[in-house]
């Protein structure tokens, strides 16, 4: 449904409005390379900053763009037509893209909070535009004689405060793993680098415009989207084949679950690294501590560990069927499947899976958080990120205390999360196993 020719009518546009400085950002992203080729992406914008403008950002709801601006009929449903999220999301990208290039020295920023339809603005202070200090007043030698001994006595007071915190901060460095909370200790240790695999949106995408389920093999020659795959787009538009190609893209899951991880890492934080699945090889695994994020159908490279899990991700048609967790050998009470949603960003529940294996070698950890939709994995990150869900952990394991473990435990856990607007809202642990 194509958009208005303008999408704020010229009545709206006040003077206030010109003249207010939020709308002048707009304005000049409007016109900005990034949005140069998307009409309706910039009727989008102007239309939210001047509904927030003029105080009606609380009406910026899917349903009220849908009718407001893309013209849908008044009783359309949003679970069914994805229009406005889709393009909401295509903006914050071009966003971001404005303020990393063109727009890097604004001083105003704008942008979209996940999970809402109205833009928020925050301004940058910069360096130069702090107060300077006024110039010192002159001293009279003679009052400055009589109080030279004062910095002495400042500069003493520092450094022993220094010594102290010091001398209470070394039993913490040279704990290092020690320090940290079971399974974060069978993760980031001082022996091994840890290696943060984030998921491949673009392979996602291929793999739903080929219907194929593709391979690590496939995915390792780079011929992922090759053959069936080009051969459906081309028709449409093959930039859209060599974007995918060329284009390194993961989930907002994916970016969340690095900053949880990172602080999970606590002290062992330089041991840690964040790396893109093309570009890691077998080498890089072995002797190594690795964090797969995202399932066989984001990240390939999980597909390593299947034959050693009892819940198996399975997807009859690819891209056209609701993605399951099988459940190979089910527990009294277990089913023997578990759906997830049927797209990201609806609303329901989702299921993932948190695996921690040794690796290749046998001397570093494998941790997979794996999660049908990306809401699944972004939920499997947040419940291993908390503390009393970590307690219930080792409780379904049988693990006492994480003071009494001798060995390395290895196990698999399947979580439920209840998703509203593409983020989890809540987690239950459903299933474990402990593998031996």
């Amino acid at each position: 449904m194509a958009l208005s020719q303008q999408s704020v009518p010229q009545s709206t546009i006040t003077d206030d409005l010109l003249s207010d400085n939020r709308w002048q950002l707009v304005q000049r992203i409007v016109s900005s390379s990034p949005l140069q080729k998307s009409t309706r992406l910039r009727d989008l914008l102007q239309f939210i900053t001047e509904q927030t403008i003029h105080g009606k950002a609380h009406e910026l709801t899917e349903q009220h763009i849908g009718n407001a601006l893309f013209h849908k009929p008044s009783d359309y449903s949003p679970l069914e037509d994805s229009s406005v999220r889709v393009h909401v999301r295509q903006l914050r990208l071009k966003l971001h893209e404005y303020f990393n290039e063109e727009g890097r020295n604004e001083s105003l920023i704008l942008d979209i909070p996940k999970g809402s339809y109205a833009p928020v603005f925050r301004a940058i202070v910069r360096n130069s535009d702090l107060p300077t200090s006024p110039l010192p007043t002159v001293i009279p030698a003679a009052v400055w004689r009589r109080w030279a001994f004062v910095p002495w006595v400042l500069c003493g007071i520092l450094v022993l405060v220094c010594a102290v915190l010091w001398y209470r901060a070394v039993p913490r460095q040279t704990s290092g793993a020690a320090a940290l909370s079971w399974p974060s200790s069978q993760i980031f240790d001082t022996r091994h680098q840890t290696i943060i695999v984030v998921a491949d949106s673009n392979y996602g995408m291929s793999r739903i415009l080929a219907g194929q389920p593709g391979s690590l093999d496939q995915y390792v020659r780079r011929d992922f989207l090759q053959s069936a795959t080009v051969s459906k787009i081309g028709e449409v538009d093959s930039r859209l084949g060599e974007y995918i190609s060329n284009s390194t893209l993961t989930s907002f899951a994916d970016v969340a679950n690095v900053v949880s991880l990172f602080k999970m890492a606590g002290p062992l934080q330089s041991q840690v690294s964040v790396r893109y699945p093309r570009d890691l090889t077998m080498r890089d695994l072995d002797h190594s501590n690795c964090i797969f994020l995202g399932s066989p159908g984001s990240n390939p490279w999980v597909t390593l560990l299947q034959d050693k899990l009892n819940f198996r991700e399975s997807e009859t048609a690819v891209g056209r069927s609701a993605k399951v967790f099988v459940n190979r050998k089910p527990l009294p009470g277990e089913q023997l499947q578990y759906e997830g949603l049927r797209w990201t960003g609806t609303i329901g529940e989702d299921y993932a899976t948190i695996s921690l294996l040794p690796n290749a070698t046998h001397d570093g950890s494998v941790l997979a958080l794996q999660g049908l939709q990306q809401e699944g994995t972004e939920a499997a990150g947040r419940f291993l990120a908390d503390e009393v869900n970590r307690r219930e952990l080792m409780s379904a394991l049988g693990v006492s205390s994480p003071d009494t473990l001798s060995q390395n435990i290895w196990f698999e856990a399947l979580i439920r999360s209840r998703t509203v607007s593409g983020a989890p809202n809540s987690t239950t642990l459903v299933a474990v196993r402990r593998i031996h």
